[in-house]
């Protein structure tokens, strides 16, 4: 993601970083959500700021209660605050796909998700790479051992693909289908019998493409929680030996660009001195029919702006701490 009105860019610097945070959550798009919500903007310097919109959207756009995205509940908007919604999170960078905005690329990062947004973001990476997009190093497939909802085994069963167990196995699958490959070059892992501690890496050598790794890591806090986001970018840092300079592209879905992308600041640009892209993929290429994007609501765009609220906070703060 590169665009100013969308969210953090590329990069570490900490002023840069800030200004762009403070860029996006003072917009006018998410004042006038607040204000319509019933809020008052806070004063206060850009830390009161984020503390004020984590507090208010927990009370106002927090639909999952801890729950996984799927089992969020849907609010009941009026249309007029629909339409308000849907005009804030399209100028908030949440709707439309933009393209990488660099010529070329150390590694392709394709971050896991719901079953059907797997399979969709596998297809797009290997449409930018067949499209001719340079990676010098590896594409990384991150996911987890979270097991699939019977929701997601039906929508994979009614698409012809196999309903796999775990969020990996349908990314393991689609790199296998997608890059016509069958066997792993290099496998290793863990199996601790419990998904929080265990961990897989599986890397195919797919003809005249870089080499293509599908990674399950363990969950940092395993007592309480699967593996996250931020588990599995830390846990490729780690294999992939990041390095400063590297130029890194993130592939998700529009309505997640904001928060995984500040996400992916804080946990690879910051302490690794990388620089980061995110894209999310783009629903009008045919080649992704197979799985069509589900219609996004109001609700769940207000809950991912609520994701990107709380993301840009954790990046503010370790932007901030010294050294």
């Amino acid at each position: 993601m590169h665009r100013a009105d969308a969210a953090p860019s590329t990069g570490t610097d900490d002023e840069r970083i800030t200004a762009e945070i403070q860029a996006w959550v003072c917009s006018t798009p998410l004042q006038g959500l607040v204000t319509h919500f019933g809020g008052t903007w806070p004063d206060g310097d850009l830390t009161d700021v984020l503390r004020f919109l984590d507090d208010f959207s927990a009370h106002h756009w927090d639909f999952r209660g801890g729950r996984e995205r799927p089992d969020a509940r849907e609010p009941d908007l009026d249309p007029a605050t629909a339409t308000l919604v849907l005009d804030a999170a399209a100028a908030l960078g949440l709707i439309h796909p933009v393209p990488p905005a660099r010529p070329a690329y150390a590694h392709l990062v394709v971050l896991g998700g719901l079953a059907h947004a797997c399979v969709r973001r596998v297809a797009y990476a290997a449409h930018l790479l067949r499209a001719g997009l340079p990676v010098s190093g590896e594409v990384a497939v991150l996911g987890s051992f979270r097991p699939l909802s019977d929701w997601e085994r039906r929508t994979l069963a009614d698409a012809g693909l196999p309903a796999d167990e775990t969020e990996v196995d349908v990314l393991d699958a689609a790199v296998r289908r997608v890059f016509e490959v069958t066997a792993p070059a290099e496998q290793d892992g863990i199996d601790t019998g419990h998904p929080h501690h265990s961990w897989s890496s599986r890397t195919y050598r797919p003809d005249r493409l870089p080499p293509i790794r599908v990674l399950a890591a363990p969950s940092s806090e395993p007592e309480q929680r699967r593996a996250h986001t931020a588990d599995t970018q830390r846990f490729w840092a780690g294999h992939v030996r990041l390095a400063p300079g590297d130029k890194v592209l993130m592939v998700t879905a529009p309505i997640y660009v904001p928060f995984q992308h500040c996400d992916a600041l804080r946990t690879l640009a910051v302490p690794y001195g990388c620089a980061i892209d995110t894209v999310g993929v783009d629903p009008t290429l045919a080649d992704l029919a197979v799985l069509p994007e589900q219609t996004l609501t109001p609700g769940r765009y207000l809950q991912e702006i609520r994701s990107a609220i709380r993301s840009m906070r954790a990046l503010h703060t370790a932007a901030s701490q010294p050294g």
